[in-house]
């Protein structure tokens, strides 16, 4: 069965641009491109005629990108695997 796929247009920041996304995706597409187009109005509210256009972009690129790997560790399931191997090691020993 292949995924049904619908062509949007998203506004971010100061462009529109076309992609093709999975249909139980278009919310997140959509939210997702609201997010840019918020933290870019943010730093422009304050670095507009300091900094340049790029340099702005790449602030929140930055920005968006530290959100993503606090995220990311606050859902790091590696020290409870580690935790259940050594229990499940010590059940298997204990039941020989």
């Amino acid at each position: 069965m292949t995924e049904e796929r619908l062509h949007i247009r998203l506004h971010v920041y100061d462009t529109d641009v076309s992609v093709t996304v999975p249909r139980d995706e278009e919310e997140l597409y959509r939210n997702s491109a609201k997010l840019i187009t918020d933290i870019v109005n943010s730093y422009s509210a304050v670095f507009k005629g300091k900094k340049s256009d790029k340099d702005i972009l790449y602030m929140a690129l930055i920005d968006i990108a530290l959100r993503f790997e606090k995220e990311s560790r606050r859902h790091d399931a590696t020290p409870l695997h580690d935790i259940l191997g050594m229990l499940t090691s010590e059940i298997d020993d204990a039941l020989k």
